[in-house]
């Protein structure tokens, strides 16, 4: 969605603009994948924090770079996302100093230090311990309330359940059912309803 892979047809039209190769009949204004990336946050599956920088320094770095604030700013404003996810004591720590749950604390503060108008996340909770799930979900949990607009790929069936307000079930790359907040009751699908009856 946000270009990282090429896609060979099709388009992704964000705030009225079109991205990617494909050109829809209504013509919209079109937009350069970079363009598309500056207003798209993404939280990855392995945090993809850097090992050799602090956590506070891993945002500024984000910051510092795409908003051209000075690095004092920078520092600045990662550490009030820090203090969003609940890890300014960790400020200083290296990713290998935190557990993974804070790690993606940390990947979500960077995202969110660039303002985005649209977060994405990749199963942010699947190389998590299980212990360590719920203090990412609560992080976003919180984001969802505050009216974040979220595309969340997940396996973790109660927090969409909870937080969706459009699902979409997915298999083989393929969407196979979808629906609104109330999908979880109303789904007919029957590949959709074993999956759903054998995790909630």
């Amino acid at each position: 969605m946000n270009l990282l892979e090429e896609p060979t047809e099709g388009s992704v039209i964000f705030e009225g603009i079109e991205y990617g190769p494909g050109v829809s009949d209504s013509k919209p204004k079109r937009g350069k994948a970079l363009d598309l990336r500056r207003q798209v946050g993404m939280v990855f599956q392995q945090f993809n924090l850097f090992p050799h920088l602090s956590a506070i320094d891993n945002i500024a770095l984000a910051v510092h770079s795409v908003t051209g604030k000075s690095k004092e700013e920078a520092r600045e404003r990662a550490a009030l996302e820090l203090k969003k996810v609940g890890l300014i004591k960790w400020a200083m720590n290296h990713p290998a100093q935190l557990s993974g749950g804070q790690q993606q604390r940390v990947a979500i503060a960077r995202a969110l230090s660039l303002d985005p108008k649209l977060m994405l996340f990749d199963e942010p909770t699947s190389a998590l311990d299980p212990e360590l799930v719920g203090e990412v979900l609560a992080v976003m949990r919180q984001l969802a309330e505050t009216g974040m607009t979220m595309v969340v790929v997940t396996h973790e069936m109660g927090f969409a359940k909870e937080v969706g307000d459009q699902c979409i079930f997915m298999e083989d790359g393929y969407i196979v059912a979808s629906g609104g907040a109330d999908f979880f009751d109303t789904c007919t699908n029957e590949r959709a309803r074993q999956f759903i009856g054998s995790v909630l």
